[in-house]
Formats: C-alpha cells, structure tokens, sequence
C-alpha cells in the first residue's frame, strides 16, 4: 500500500506559477513510477506528466515547456513544477503511483484566472 498526500494547488492568474508536491509514504517509493493526472470541469482525467524511477519523463503535449515533473527519492515526494499556467490547466491534480497497480492521492485543485 502506497499513501500519497497532494499540496501545493490554489488560484492563480494566467501566465503564473504554481508547484505541487506529493508526499508518499508506506512502500518503497523510489520504484514506483510516480506520475501526475489532472480533471478539468466535465473532462476525463489526463495524464500530465510522469518519471519513472530511473528518471525518465513524459509530459503531454499540452504541458511541454512549460511543466516540469521531478522526484526525491530521499524524501519520498514528487513534484510538478508548473508556469506559464493557462485558463484551461484548471483541474483537479491527482498524484499516481503505479507498479502493477495504481494508487492515487486525494488531489488538489488547480485555478487558474485570466
């Protein structure tokens, strides 16, 4: 069993910044392949951005160059480090940690203003 706590989310304008953290804690977190979804209003969730427990990253096209997925091992946390934030990255971000089977955080809301 993996426990994942999200923080970090809140309202922001258009062209700001935000990073988000996740704190996991009850397995061994640096084998897990740790990645971030997001649900915007009436949407399915998305994967946004993921790395691997060797450091390999993978970012949708709609965050690329502008998110930045990162992960320290010795403190069991993952991060997405977001700028350049726009009206529509507004959604709900959830924490996913995934070795044959997923686990998920409670996730934290993201709002971004024009």
């Amino acid at each position: 069993q993996v426990q994942l706590v999200e923080s970090g989310g809140g309202l922001v304008q258009a062209g700001g910044t935000l990073r988000l953290s996740c704190a996991a804690s009850g397995s061994d977190f640096s084998v897990f392949v740790m990645g971030w979804y997001r649900q915007g209003p009436g949407k399915q969730r998305e994967l946004v951005a993921d790395i691997s427990s060797g450091g390999s990253t993978y970012y949708a096209d709609s965050v690329k160059g502008r998110f930045t997925i990162s992960r320290d091992n010795a403190r069991n946390t993952v991060y997405l480090q977001m700028s350049r934030l726009q009206p529509e990255d507004t959604a709900v971000y959830y924490c996913n940690a995934r070795l044959i089977v997923n686990f998920w955080g409670q996730g934290t809301q993201v709002t971004v203003f024009s």
